[in-house]
């Protein structure tokens, strides 16, 4: 469990994978977090769930899928979705909640995004993900911002206003969240086009995080206008100069650097 991870797939030590795969110990690393075989560890998702006479119909469904990770986690929350909304109310929230809180990291990513594709309003979808948010494992705190961000895109000016109390949070992870799931240009997602146009729609939730005494924040927060300064370099440059006359902390001259390390 201490383990730091290997440096490259072939490295990982086989008894380390299959119980990776067998979902009983978390990843601890992106190399780690890459190598699963999400067909391995839904069939023994299954099985402990005592939901196994479901696999050949779930498996059916994900057969054209690419073994790409980032198609593979919505396509098995797609399934897992159609199979919850198929169980009695009291079972299909014993069963999300299992999933929720499962000891693979790999498994609460499938249940962060069956939260992003399920039939709720983004209100709904904000508060359900929070839990995911905060998760301690960095590829569920991924997954989650990007299970949501094509809803936060579609309710561009009402999600930015509910996330400005997320960039108000004590918890670091819930804070980041709120810049993370609104960059303009996605790392794994897709662009939102509103914020590559005007950025400026964003900047009521930027200005709470200009001073953010986290680095996961501080790094979150130079990312997001590093990507707008892709599209609108000049809106970058403005912000940063009235950043740096606003607040002379150490913690906003390390954003304004990784801010601008793009610039010229």
């Amino acid at each position: 469990m201490g383990r730091k991870g290997a440096k490259k797939v072939s490295e990982i030590h086989p008894e380390l994978l299959q119980l990776l795969q067998q979902g009983r110990l978390e990843t601890v690393n992106l190399t780690e977090w890459l190598a699963i075989d999400h067909i391995t560890l839904l069939l023994h998702i299954l099985d402990e769930l005592e939901l196994e006479q479901h696999s050949e119909a779930m498996l059916s469904d994900l057969e054209s899928i690419p073994p790409k990770i980032m198609k593979m986690i919505p396509a098995i929350a797609g399934v897992w979705l159609r199979l919850l909304n198929q169980m009695p109310e009291f079972k299909r929230i014993e069963a999300m909640d299992r999933l929720s809180t499962h000891r693979s990291d790999s498994v609460r990513c499938w249940a962060a995004y069956i939260v992003g594709l399920d039939e709720l309003t983004l209100d709904q979808k904000l508060q359900r993900i929070r839990f995911f948010a905060a998760d301690e494992h960095f590829g569920v705190r991924e997954i989650a911002w990007m299970a949501i961000r094509e809803h936060v895109a579609q309710e561009l000016k009402e999600a930015i206003r509910m996330l400005v109390d997320w960039a108000h949070d004590d918890n670091a992870n819930i804070r980041r969240f709120a810049i993370e799931v609104t960059r303009p240009h996605g790392v794994w997602a897709k662009h939102i086009a509103a914020l590559k146009a005007n950025p400026a729609f964003a900047l009521p939730l930027l200005d709470i995080v200009k001073s953010d005494p986290s680095k996961y924040v501080q790094d979150s927060v130079g990312n997001w206008l590093n990507d707008a300064g892709k599209s609108r370099p000049e809106w970058v440059v403005q912000v940063c100069q009235t950043w740096e006359e606003q607040s002379r902390t150490r913690e906003t001259m390390r954003i304004l650097k990784r801010a601008q390390r793009s610039f010229k």
